[in-house]
């Protein structure tokens, strides 16, 4: 079979295949090529070095320090062949990292847990990175093989399986990729070629090279490996880490240049497949069509209603809370109608003017959420919200006009934390990442011995949920309120309109309460410690104290106007099932 791979300063190269050395080709643009058996494990040497794995290694069976190993997609057989894919726009999403939603941690044991989902009304499972990282347990932000699947988990067939299943039961699913950065530890892309420059930094280094002599193909590489998500493994559509850091001066920035193949291979495969952007930008050239200057992204997450949603749930104000903890009634209301908090405006914690108006008629465009992976774990403990928040956020984030996302074990107020935890195999490493977590919140008055260490397996023991919870007191009733939620959403045609400018907002900041008017429907929030009147209609859903004519401390209700019409009959039909 032919091997190749692209070394451009490369002098001479070999392919090692099962120990033995083949010699490679140079050809047009650095790439070398040539023809050796197809054996089990191979690996390149670079101008007479060490085999290293393959940039475009399927699989790392020894993690990423080891040999790649070929893998043949074509071999899979898939079960479920009438899938054809579902649209991201007011679904609901939920974020799942496969190495704690399960004791297991693996694709086939998150499998089992699928019916879950479907029952509560999840309509795409976001997974966490699963690129190849070091060790068993990690966020999956470290990986360095971008075009392979980490090996505990499953490997790559674990990860087809797992789509295969979730296919089945009607649910899509969604892939964390990272493109910014490469993981501190196993990462040979440079020998390999210009993959980074120093042109430009990022909060990782050197950044990935989008811009600078030899990135043609540095961009060609990150987009097939997209690609190959979206192709291979049939996943639906991909959520593109921190694409802010992704700093490109060409006249066509890559992520239109993925958003345009992404369409293209849409329309080749016949399913819908989405781009989710994360960035703290607020700039809604994002998710503009590129036909209107855009890099047309389908969506992108929204942390302006998380700080909105926390400041008021929690009262806190540190940090980047500040702008929100002054008057975070006054704050859910500005980002339910506006879309962002900041858009345009001062941001103390920033220092600076921030983002720009958001296009009201497009609520769908971005991603609405009480908790993610990043806002829980980037804590301190990794502490969540309790159950009581939760219970107060839920209502506004399924019945907001955005696409609602929520983080694994939200759904019942899971009393485990999700903690930053690491495997690093150099030690060196391993302890440069704890002193330096360590490090980050002394300034919030934490101690060495309060801050959880990464590199315990503890750690990520106690991140690992605990599903008897779902079946106890407060647990199993925060899981009936949000399948009550979820329900009424999707049979409520006004409760998912994304556009903003039909959404009113009244509130009572000195109270803590919050009133949002949707078509028929009024969902009223008590986040103070006094009972507030009571929006008028037939009471449809609440949670706490309720009586004829007021709502009481730490309460929600929803409202109709119209309660006697067929559709709130049902949806109320439904709630009570």
């Amino acid at each position: 079979m032919e091997y190749q791979v692209w070394a451009p300063s490369a002098g001479r190269v070999d392919v090692e295949v099962d120990g033995t050395a083949h010699p490679l080709t140079c050809g047009e643009g650095g790439w070398w090529r040539g023809e050796a058996p197809a054996g089990l494990d191979y690996g390149f040497r670079l101008d007479g070095g060490r085999a290293l794995p393959d940039p475009r290694s399927a699989r790392q069976p020894y993690g990423p320090d080891g040999l790649s190993r070929l893998v043949d997609h074509g071999a899979y057989r898939w079960s479920s062949s009438t899938w054809r894919g579902r649209p991201l726009a007011g679904a609901v999403v939920y974020e799942l990292h496969v190495g704690t939603f399960t004791g297991e941690g693996t694709f086939a044991a998150a499998e089992q847990r699928l019916r879950h989902l479907v029952e509560l009304g999840v309509d795409f499972v976001e997974l966490l990175p699963v690129c190849p990282f070091p060790g068993r347990s990690g966020w999956g932000y470290d990986g360095v093989a971008p075009w392979a699947v980490h090996e505990p988990y499953g490997g790559p067939d674990g990860l087809k399986h797992f789509v295969d299943a979730a296919h089945g039961l009607g649910l899509g699913v969604i892939l964390d990729v990272v493109h910014n950065h490469l993981g501190p530890s196993g990462n040979y892309l440079p020998a390999y070629g210009p993959y980074f420059t120093e042109r430009h930094q990022t909060p990782w280094g050197s950044a990935v090279n989008l811009d600078a002599p030899g990135s043609d193909e540095v961009r060609a590489y990150l987009r097939e490996s997209a690609l190959t998500w979206l192709r291979d493994y049939r996943i639906d559509g991909l959520r593109l880490d921190a694409v802010h850091a992704l700093v490109d001066d060409r006249a066509v920035h890559f992520l239109e240049e993925l958003s345009t193949a992404v369409d293209v291979l849409a329309a080749s495969v016949g399913r819908p497949l989405f781009l989710i952007g994360e960035s703290d930008l607020n700039n809604p050239r994002h998710t503009s069509p590129r036909q209107a200057g855009g890099y047309g992204l389908t969506a992108q997450w929204s942390d302006d209603f998380h700080h909105a949603l926390h400041a008021a749930a929690s009262g806190e104000s540190q940090g980047y809370y500040a702008d929100f903890g002054r008057a975070p009634m006054a704050a859910l209301a500005r980002v339910l109608t506006r879309g962002w908090f900041h858009d345009g405006t001062w941001s103390s914690f920033r220092g600076r003017h921030h983002g720009r108006p958001f296009p009201v008629a497009y609520g769908q465009r971005l991603l609405g959420y009480a908790q993610t992976h990043d806002q829980v774990g980037n804590r301190a403990i990794g502490d969540r919200l309790l159950p009581r928040q939760l219970a107060l956020t839920a209502p506004l984030v399924f019945t907001s006009p955005f696409t609602p996302m929520l983080f694994m074990g939200e759904e019942w107020g899971a009393s485990t934390p999700w903690q930053y935890f690491t495997d690093h195999t150099d030690p060196g490493l391993a302890e440069a990442v704890r002193q330096g977590r360590r490090r980050e919140f002394e300034a919030y008055g934490w101690t060495a011995e309060e801050v959880p260490d990464p590199q315990d397996p503890a750690t990520v023991r106690a991140s690992v949920l605990d599903w008897s919870e779902t079946r106890t007191g407060l647990h199993a009733e925060l899981l009936q309120w949000y399948r009550e939620l979820i329900r009424l959403r999707k049979s409520s045609p006004e409760l998912a309109d994304p556009d903003l400018s039909r959404v009113r907002v009244d509130f009572d900041e000195e109270a803590g309460r919050l009133t949002v008017h949707r078509g028929r429907f009024r969902i009223a929030v008590n986040f103070g410690e006094k009972p507030v009147d009571l929006p008028a209609g037939e009471v449809v859903l609440s949670w706490g104290e309720v009586s004829r004519s007021w709502l009481g401390p730490r309460s929600c209700v929803i409202t109709s106007t119209a309660a006697s019409t067929a559709a709130s009959a049902a949806a109320s039909a439904a709630a009570s099932s």
